[in-house]
């Protein structure tokens, strides 16, 4: 395959063409001529019968691969070694040669690579949609069903790896020319839309309450359509009254945006839609209806069914069910219903629950919602709801049961129910960490939920827990790409890339969440702090930290920006400035992002430990070790607090107080489920050996703990005077090396 000078690929050798050369790439046992690398099975077997179109697919799949990779899907020693590896083995994954390769094109490459001729793409030309529409952003093909496994695209596409596929395509495309005349009718492409808010055509503010309930029953019937990707409502809510739709597509990554406007005047109702297409800003379906207002139910029905038709996706008997169920017969505890969904999304999305008691604002909710089921005790959705809003508020005794005698009455209306079996699981996860019961009921609710971006943020949430990184960087991303604008959403994946020192990818996150809050010094400050992390190099979080002191008033007084400051002199060794910035951090939880639960006094203690004061250091280590004594009296069972008291007494020199508090919290961590205990005791562990002259503890523990994902970081481990009892050990340099970045060349 060559390239010209405008880049267009030249077919020179394909497949079955009969060489006569001597390069030892070429077979010439009998029948059996290519290059082995790219020969399909049934090819290298030499069974000719079975040699066909889908064959040249194999072909295009090994040189789609061999080009993401840098290497071909199968090589040997020997030309025979290679044909034994075709028939008898897998190809690697391609992500595991290439992490930057996206999953659905990794996805492509391999069914182009199936064993099983059936189970590849049927043609050169299927091959070549299917990377038309990952260039479109649009689920592809080749995704089989399931919520661990179906329907995420890439959301920001690598610009390297598109024009790879642009010139796969046109290849494809010339391979399948004779057969393109046989395959004109193409089967109907799936894609994206957002149901923006709809136009409030009175004043009344409940009238407002009534436009958005039109807008939240429409995207969630839409939502349930598994041929279709649908924007969360978390996502479209800013759009209010927004109206360029090519910038909203190109934001929302969506090829068409569903408008319109509400209006409510006695018994009767007033709506227009219309479905956009975002890439031309032209009107695909324009409709108005003037109903009875007991016909509003079926009016959403008829337009979440017209743009469905209009996008050609194909409804299963139970999706067209449920475009069809109405959620009450009852409008008042509708109205109820919406006015109190809008008050748990407002109090779920930061930049609109700032200055608003979010707590009250969701138990006042919770009366909107009894007052629904009250007048309408059928009214299943506002059970499921209902049930979020208790397990929002807190898990303590009282609202877990209030929560799951909610689930409970949903269960007894619907017990097959997507929503319930959502409401379930968030509820066994968040409530109890019943990882089991919980994935089981999630795997029940993506059935019938494709588009809820809840049902990838929970899996990912827990996969992230039990370290199933793959699984919880592939959910994350699906939430994120379902609700693109969902703040929580965003810094839950761009913590967990930071976790799996994917640089490239944090950034990207981070970019992501500047863009969409400027104004939000914390994400400022940690997108800067990206090459800290990376290459130890403080110069653009230093400057961050300086624009925000020098243009904002009122910064210095930050307690964030204070414990920035104050690690930012730590890393530069600068004793004098940390010490008077250790004096003004907040008395407790002073590094949030990186020692969670130590105060003031600990970091004090550690300055004055660095400059060789023993008596400042002793005492405010003294000050700290009774604080965290009584924080361990009020939550006995939170290991960390007891390897932060390990902490405290390696400062204070107490060894063997100290190593026993930190092996007692590795211990009691190994059990804990979530991701964060287990990393965070044993890098106190480790600590605590450094500190207590155990070196060999120190750094074994270390060596082992830094092979995984988590908070150690090159950046951290060049820089911070935690660990300078082990730096002059060539040991603990080659451990910091090993995180340093690699570079390409």
């Amino acid at each position: 395959i060559l390239l010209d000078a405008k880049g267009e690929p030249h077919l020179t050798d394909f497949g079955l063409a009969r060489l006569v050369e001597s390069e030892s790439s070429v077979t010439h046992t009998l029948d059996v001529l290519g290059t082995p690398s790219y020969m399909a099975p049934e090819q290298a077997a030499g069974n000719n019968a079975a040699v066909g179109s889908v064959t040249d697919v194999y072909g295009l799949g090994a040189v789609l691969y061999q080009l993401l990779t840098g290497h071909p899907p199968f090589a040997g020693g020997t030309t025979y070694e290679t044909i034994k590896l075709v028939l008898d083995t897998e190809p690697r994954q391609p992500r595991l040669l290439n992490p930057k390769i996206d999953r659905d094109l990794s996805t492509i490459c391999l069914k182009s690579l199936e064993k099983d001729p059936k189970r590849r793409y049927p043609s050169a030309l299927a091959l070549a949609e299917d990377l038309e529409r990952w260039l479109k952003h649009e689920p592809i093909q080749a995704r089989h069903a399931g919520v661990f496994t179906r329907g995420r695209k890439w959301v920001q596409r690598n610009p390297t790896s598109a024009l790879l596929a642009a010139a796969l395509v046109a290849f494809a495309a010339a391979v399948g020319w004779n057969i393109w005349k046989s395959e004109l009718i193409r089967g109907p492409i799936t894609t994206g839309i957002a149901v923006l808010p709809f136009e409030n055509l009175n004043e009344q503010k409940e009238n407002s309450v009534f436009a958005d309930g039109v807008q939240d029953d429409i995207l969630s019937k839409l939502a349930k359509i598994a041929g279709l990707k649908v924007i969360s409502r978390t996502s479209v809510m800013e759009y209010r009254g927004k109206r360029n739709v090519r910038q909203i597509g190109d934001a929302l990554r969506v090829s068409h945006v569903l408008e319109g406007s509400a209006r409510r005047s006695g018994d009767r109702i007033h709506l227009n839609a219309q479905l956009i297409d975002t890439r031309t800003d032209t009107h695909v379906w324009v409709e108005q209806y003037d109903r009875d207002v007991n016909d509003l139910f079926t009016v959403q029905s008829e337009i979440a069914q017209k743009v469905a038709q209009h996008l050609h996706a194909k409804l299963s008997a139970s999706e067209q069910a449920s475009v069809e169920e109405r959620p009450t017969q009852d409008l008042v505890a509708y109205d109820f219903y919406v006015r109190a969904v809008s008050m748990i999304y407002t109090a779920q999305v930061p930049e609109e629950s700032l200055g608003i008691d979010t707590e009250k604002s969701v138990s006042e909710a919770v009366d909107l919602l009894n007052k629904a089921v009250a007048r309408d005790p059928n009214f299943f959705l506002a059970y499921c709801q209902l049930a979020f809003a208790h397990d929002l508020i807190g898990d303590t005794p009282e609202r877990l049961a209030l929560a799951k005698s909610a689930i409970d009455s949903a269960f007894r209306l619907r017990p097959d129910s997507g929503e319930v079996h959502l409401a379930l699981g968030w509820h066994l996860y968040w409530g109890y960490l019943d990882y089991d019961r919980a994935r089981a009921e999630l795997a029940l609710a993506q059935q019938s939920l494709p588009n809820n971006p809840r049902v990838y943020e929970l899996a990912g949430s827990m996969d992230r827990s039990q370290r199933r990184w793959v699984d919880a960087t592939h959910n994350l991303e699906r939430a994120c790409e379902l609700d693109p604008r969902n703040h929580p959403y965003l810094i839950n994946l761009g913590s967990m890339y930071l976790w799996l020192h994917d640089y490239d990818q944090h950034t990207k996150i981070m970019d992501r969440i500047v863009a969409l809050h400027p104004e939000r010094r914390r994400e400022r400050i940690f997108r800067a702090s990206v090459e800290v992390y990376r290459r130890a190099d403080t110069g653009p979080w230093r400057a961050e930290i300086e624009k925000i002191l020098t243009s904002e008033a009122g910064s210095e007084k930050d307690p964030f920006v204070a414990g920035q400051r104050y690690t930012l002199a730590l890393y530069d060794r600068d004793l004098g400035t940390a010490t008077s910035l250790a004096a003004v951090l907040s008395q407790k939880n002073s590094l949030e992002w990186s020692f969670p639960q130590l105060g003031r006094d600990f970091w004090v203690g550690v300055v004055a430990r660095l400059k060789g004061d023993e008596t400042s250091s002793r005492a405010a280590f003294m000050r700290a070790r009774a604080q965290q004594e009584e924080a361990i009296r009020g939550h006995p069972e939170d290991v960390t607090l007891l390897s932060d008291l390990g902490l405290i007494d390696a400062g204070l020199g107490r060894k063997e107080e100290a190593l026993n508090e930190a092996r007692r919290a590795m211990e009691l961590g190994s059990s804990v489920k979530n991701s964060f205990t287990e990393p965070y005791v044993k890098m106190c562990f480790a600590i605590s050996c450094a500190w207590t002259n155990e070196r060999e503890l120190a750094l074994g523990q270390l060596e082992a703990f830094t092979k995984n994902p988590g908070y150690h970081t090159y950046g951290n481990l060049r820089l911070s005077p935690l660990w300078d009892p082990l730096r002059d050990d060539p040991r603990f340099e080659k451990i910091v090396a090993s995180l340093a970045p690699k570079e390409r060349h």
